[in-house]
């Protein structure tokens, strides 16, 4: 399982205070407001910071980190993901996955057919599961309780009921 979430990425500085502007990659971009520490990553390191402050601006997440007053200081945190520990991240209610666990599960089909969960389409009614599957290519499988009959996040697999035409 994964350890830490994807919540947005550094796109530019913002000002010459030391805020930056952040594209959210989370469903919600108002948990920014709720958030306190994030890990500024990339390839080579991870470092931790503190969140002062936060505010909105289109389609962007201006934040501001505590310690950071320059927009020089900031400058070498351009393009950085920001992540959360799971222990951070926005609790789940019953039957929903993150989909970073999800990604690379293992699918077998009541039918006894085998693949591989590659994507997660969200869809506005429900998530769309894009399955790679052993013999058929790939299949896409609606998020819906008539399809996915169990998830074990901890295993890392899934049983799952192909509706008529899904594998045509």
């Amino acid at each position: 399982m994964e350890q830490f979430f994807q919540v947005g990425v550094i796109t530019s500085t913002h000002g010459i205070r030391g805020e930056v502007k952040v594209f959210p990659t989370t469903n919600d971009p108002e948990r920014f407001r709720k958030l306190k520490k994030v890990i500024l990553a990339s390839e080579k390191e991870q470092i931790p910071a503190e969140i002062q402050g936060v505010r909105f601006s289109k389609q962007f997440v201006i934040v501001k980190f505590r310690g950071i007053d320059d927009i020089n200081e900031v400058e070498p945190y351009k393009g950085r993901q920001l992540l959360v520990a799971r222990k951070d991240a926005v609790a789940l209610e019953q039957d929903e996955y993150y989909i970073a666990d999800l990604l690379g599960m293992d699918v077998v089909t009541d039918e006894g057919e085998t693949g591989v969960l590659k994507d997660v389409i969200e869809t506005g009614a429900n998530e769309v599961y894009v399955v790679e599957l052993d013999g058929f290519g790939e299949v896409l499988i609606p998020a819906i309780r008539e399809c996915i009959l169990s998830v074990d996040v901890e295993a890392g697999s899934m049983r799952v009921h192909l509706l008529e035409g899904l594998k045509e």
